[in-house]
């Protein structure tokens, strides 16, 4: 779709809360279409999802009311409320940073406020686009890793691969658990007690007086990483093969943006002459079997390795 008709969009019955709605209308500093279209990778097949900011009432100012964002779950629509934007953006949050990577012209609202806003973008550019940008993409590489890694490795290394992963992920709860006063966690492998399985992981872990909404997070990390990489053999090869693109894509693009902030303290959210090449400078190509799971393969069938 050209940009004229995402604005017409905002003409239809669908997208009509964003006129007659109080917190929004002529309350919107900034909107756009996120994802794939802000990335320049859409096909035919990529959603629609709205993503912006707005201004807060003057209630929410005087402390009468609250609010932090607007969603419209059937349109894939969200919306930050300037204060929660201010406090992501100083995060180096890629979410909120990628709202303000783009020109002008593709914005669906540009007000005037929102423009100040887009011009002053620098002002919120820090060290901690390592943690943030990095974050976000070893998740992406995680993904990557665990769903390579369960159809080309045995048993054995497939399950010492989980326990790493879980490991990362329980990376911020390590810190604040390992050596807890109250008791502490650890992870291993040995030899299996399910008769299907070589190995498997099991856990030590002993708490006094640990409250209960740590525990259930704590437990919800690991569970995923496990629940995550068992849905991965479920899927149907055509499926799986497109979510593995998809990985990649945001993996590299995340990698790049955290580059062009601590480089050039800039923001770029579309990336379209990169995807276009599948090469980026930090990065080397290869043509490689899909058995090896160090590399990471792209739509062509080339494959990056991550140059970390």
């Amino acid at each position: 779709m050209m940009q004229e008709d995402f604005r017409s969009l905002l003409d239809t019955e669908a997208y009509r809360f964003l006129k007659d709605n109080p917190r929004l209308g002529k309350r919107i500093l900034l909107l756009e279409v996120g994802g794939s279209h802000a990335y320049g990778t859409a096909n035919q097949e990529s959603d629609i999802d709205l993503r912006g900011i707005t201004l807060p009432l003057p209630s929410d100012l005087l402390g009468l009311t609250e609010f932090e964002q607007y969603e419209d779950t059937g349109t894939d629509t969200v919306l930050y409320v300037f204060s929660k934007m201010v406090r992501l953006l100083l995060e180096c949050n890629p979410n909120t940073c990628e709202i303000l990577g783009l020109d002008p012209e593709d914005y669906l609202i540009f007000s005037p406020l929102g423009r100040e806003l887009w011009e002053r973008r620098s002002l919120f550019l820090s060290k901690r686009a390592i943690r943030s940008f990095g974050g976000y993409a070893g998740a992406q590489l995680r993904r990557l890793q665990n769903a390579l890694a369960r159809d080309s490795m045995p048993q054995r290394e497939r399950e010492q691969h989980i326990l790493r992963s879980v490991e990362n992920a329980l990376e911020d709860f390590q810190r604040r658990y390992r050596s807890f006063s109250r008791g502490a966690i650890r992870l291993y492998i040995d030899q299996a007690e399910n008769p299907e399985l070589e190995t498997e992981i099991f856990v030590d872990a002993s708490y006094r007086h640990l409250p209960l909404r740590d525990y259930e997070n704590m437990w919800a990390v690991m569970h995923n990483v496990v629940k995550d990489y068992d849905k991965i053999g479920k899927r149907n090869k055509k499926k799986d093969d497109k979510h593995l693109n998809k990985h990649a894509m945001h993996l590299i693009r995340l990698f790049i943006m955290g580059i062009d902030i601590l480089e050039r303290g800039e923001i770029r959210t579309k990336r379209t002459a990169e995807m276009e090449r599948q090469t980026i400078p930090t990065a080397s190509i290869c043509r490689r079997s899909r058995s090896d799971t160090k590399n990471i393969f792209m739509p062509s069938g080339l494959c990056w390795r991550p140059a970390i």
